[in-house]
């Protein structure tokens, strides 16, 4: 079962990691990539007697962090800027806290206690704050706390339900926006999961953990980034931290059933960028669609490795029928870019506008033919 939004009990575990050391100024650059933020880097370097050295500089730039050169001992030191309590202290001051009275179906609204939460990254420093659709949907009389301890009322809001993204925005001034990662993650790499967990008192919590996986289909059109860091009810919203201090996800659900321990996952940056420049732009999400339904093969629902196409089941726009697209079609690829499931699709559209055309390789009729296409926006 997913879910985010009921509370239950929790344990509590504090992790603490990252450690001062000592370099040469031109010391070993694996020694101290391996001891720091993982992925490629392109490094200033030179050989020297078959020694490469690189400029600790560049080390500090990639890494983060700060270093001094020690003339007398000729030591140079290196103080992580990765560790967990650097990362949380960087990040703090970017993540509020979202309160206010549920209005849901027959919930009794007069309950001064009937109450839901969750967490919010600031985006830009006038205000403006990005969110899970689900933590502000429905949500009456809201309060933002930033970390500052000050309290606000909602000005403005724009909600997309399909991607489970919002933005908000506060009259304040001056807050301290997120570095937001444009860098693809990796599948192992350690992340930081900040937020406000099962209650409103446990605002600033943070939690350790690694990336599990990544283009995960879970209850989602769009690929989610799985977490073994602890996500609870309240922490939609939040953001999930590579070891950089750059926000990587927008932490979103979990599975929540017996048997189950730290299944969560988080909307990746490229999505979450994407959605907000709509809204920001337009007030909502401009969806192409094709304009016809369509079903994955067999291998595709169960998550097996397949290159086999979708079948079209029914053509719902005029642009469709004058395409020459009917039920029974099978689409291979849009543009060049073979497509499997509706997730690579919707991936795919993230880069389209309506009223754009594509052409589709199709087999109709036993004949593999090419369509041209003009989409439509999503209703």
């Amino acid at each position: 079962m997913l879910g985010m939004k009921s509370g239950n009990r929790a344990r509590v575990r504090r992790m603490v990691c990252g450690s001062a050391i000592a370099l040469m100024v031109f010391g070993n650059a694996a020694g101290a990539l391996a001891a720091g933020q993982s992925g490629d880097a392109a490094l200033e370097a030179k050989v020297v007697n078959g020694q490469v050295y690189v400029k600790a500089s560049s080390l500090v730039s990639q890494l983060g962090g700060q270093g001094v050169y020690d003339a007398k001992s000729q030591t140079y030191q290196y103080k992580a800027g990765n560790s967990v309590p650097s990362i949380v202290k960087k990040l703090s001051p970017s993540v509020v806290a979202i309160i206010g009275k549920v209005s849901e179906g027959e919930v009794d609204t007069s309950d001064r206690y009937n109450l839901a939460h969750g967490t919010g990254v600031v985006l830009k420093k006038d205000g403006w704050i990005v969110t899970n659709a689900h933590v502000v949907s429905g949500l009456k009389h809201a309060v933002v706390v930033t970390s500052d301890g000050k309290s606000y009322t909602i000005a403005k809001q724009f909600v997309d339900e399909i991607s489970d993204i919002a933005i908000i925005q506060i009259n304040a001034k001056n807050l301290t926006p997120a570095a937001f990662s444009s860098a693809s993650v990796e599948v192992g790499e350690s992340v930081v999961a900040l937020g406000t967990p099962i209650s409103f008192s446990f605002r600033n919590s943070a939690t350790v953990g690694v990336i599990s996986g990544l283009n995960r289909s879970v209850d989602s059109i769009y690929k989610l980034i799985q977490t073994d860091a602890a996500i609870n009810p309240g922490n939609s919203g939040g953001p999930l931290v590579n070891m950089k201090g750059e926000v990587v996800g927008i932490n979103s659900l979990k599975y929540s059933a017996v048997g189950v321990e730290n299944m969560g996952f988080s909307i990746p940056t490229n999505t979450v960028q994407y959605i907000v420049n709509q809204l920001m732009q337009y007030g909502k999400v401009k969806r192409p669609t094709l304009g016809f339904d369509m079903e994955e093969s067999w291998s595709a629902i169960v998550g097996l490795p397949t290159n086999e196409p979708l079948t079209v089941t029914r053509v719902d726009s005029d642009a469709a029928v004058k395409a020459g697209i009917k039920a029974g079609d099978v689409l291979y690829s849009i543009n060049g870019k073979q497509v499997t499931t509706m997730l690579d699709i919707n991936e795919l559209f993230k880069g389209y506008m309506p009223g754009q055309s594509v052409k589709l390789m199709m087999q109709s009729g036993g004949d593999l033919v090419e369509r041209k296409l003009q989409l439509t926006e999503q209703s």
